[in-house]
């Protein structure tokens, strides 16, 4: 860990949040609630460029696609250091985007798969309140990893050995007293709860000997809380208190990469290899399928909003379903490649493309509105955040070297 006395003594003075879902913070992978939406009541720009309601931008060492964690007056990112052969942990001033302390996790052992967009650091950390837990793949096998406030690690555990294909990208997730951890591979998965405070296992369940690359989605539906997966050519229910089978069906596809979502009645998945597909099935235990297409809906996830389910599909159309029976309203061309995941605010829905360029358009069902694009940096994998008033984006300038940023968006 790096780090100097007075950036130490400065960041132990700073506040956090008192708990995580602050409706001022963005505690994990895909935001307060875990679906992509951002809490209501807050205003940011459509429109910026890189001199126009820009409040400040920071460089970043090395490169990673990890979203901006968000909790109280700091921001929590990873990345990985080719040159230094480092998995790191970062953490930034929120106001001014200064560095405040960098942990390195792994040295050594870096591997980010087969897929010329994978990255050693593609997980978001996640803060419970009192911790910070992130995954890492390294050395052959997938870590978690906990670390207070000012970076010290206070615990780290080998989840399973890894067989490294197009990479790793699953998140902590949390659920009471545990962190909730996925490793899906072809050597044979797993999925498991570890205690917050110590790290040991609580519970663990094998998984197929199949690639799939998902984060668990912890999900109210159908009356109760389920913990839900799709991939390895299944959709899977888990109670996050014992990790035991609430239900699991046939579907979905093999390699998922997308977060499920629901609408408390159904449970949205969907994969791209090696099949396209989108499905939606009943949260009741029925094993019923409500519906289901052969739409490429691989790496973007996906979000709900009053009856009707939005995409960004990866080769760049918008789509709108009816949730309820798969009925396709609209779908619109938006941009083209997308690895970054959709985060709407109140009725607007913003998602960066792989070229850099954030559109903004409605989650209108009567029509497509398309508001806004603007371009940052030459390339952007990691998915937008939106807190506290403020747009939150990853992306890399291109040269020699390349140069990872992280840009604050505001009015």
């Amino acid at each position: 860990m790096r780090f100097t006395l007075p950036l130490l003594v400065l960041t132990l003075a700073l506040p956090l949040a008192a708990a995580p879902g602050s409706s001022a913070d963005w505690p994990g992978w895909r935001g307060p609630k875990g679906d992509g939406h951002a809490a209501a009541g807050q205003s940011v720009p459509t429109r910026w460029s890189e001199t126009e309601n820009v409040k400040w931008r920071a460089p970043l060492r090395g490169r990673g696609h990890s979203s901006p964690t968000i909790v109280g007056e700091r921001i929590f990112l990873t990345s990985a250091d080719p040159v230094a052969q480092e998995q790191i942990v970062l953490c930034l001033d929120r106001a001014s985007g200064r560095q405040l302390w960098e942990t390195v996790v792994h040295r050594g052992s870096l591997d980010s798969g087969a897929h010329r967009n994978s990255s050693p650091a593609a997980s978001s950390v996640t803060w419970d309140g009192e911790r910070l837990f992130i995954n890492f793949p390294n050395n052959k096998g997938i870590h978690t990893t906990a670390l207070d406030p000012s970076g010290r690690i206070l615990w780290q555990k080998r989840i399973c050995d890894f067989v490294m294909h197009q990479g790793f990208g699953s998140s902590p997730v949390l659920f009471e007293h545990l962190v909730i951890v996925s490793a899906d591979h072809r050597g044979g998965g797993v999925i498991a709860a570890l205690d917050r405070k110590t790290g040991e296992f609580v519970w663990q369940h094998a998984r197929p000997k199949i690639a799939n690359y998902t984060t668990p989605a912890l999900l109210t539906a159908a009356g109760r809380v389920q913990l839900v997966l799709g991939g390895c050519n299944l959709i899977t229910s888990l109670d996050p208190r014992t990790g035991k089978p609430l239900w699991q069906i046939d579907g979905s596809t093999e390699e998922c990469v997308t977060t499920a979502v629901t609408d408390g009645q159904r449970v949205f998945v969907s994969g791209g290899y090696p099949r396209n597909n989108v499905t939606a099935v009943e949260a009741d235990g029925s094993g019923r399928i409500a519906w289901q297409n052969n739409t490429r809906a691989y790496v973007p996830s996906k979000l709900v909003k009053d009856g009707h389910l939005y995409a960004v599909l990866d080769a760049g159309q918008a789509v709108c379903w009816r949730a309820s029976d798969g009925t396709e309203v609209w779908r619109e061309k938006v941009d083209r490649d997308f690895y970054a995941s959709p985060v709407m605010l109140g009725d607007r829905i913003y998602v960066t493309s792989l070229k850099g360029v954030t559109s903004v358009f409605e989650a209108n069902p009567g029509k497509f509105a398309l508001l806004a694009q603007n371009k940052l940096g030459d390339e952007a994998i990691a998915s937008p955040v939106i807190c506290g008033n403020r747009l939150y984006l990853r992306s890399t300038k291109a040269g020699e070297p390349r140069q990872d940023f992280l840009w604050c968006i505001g009015e």
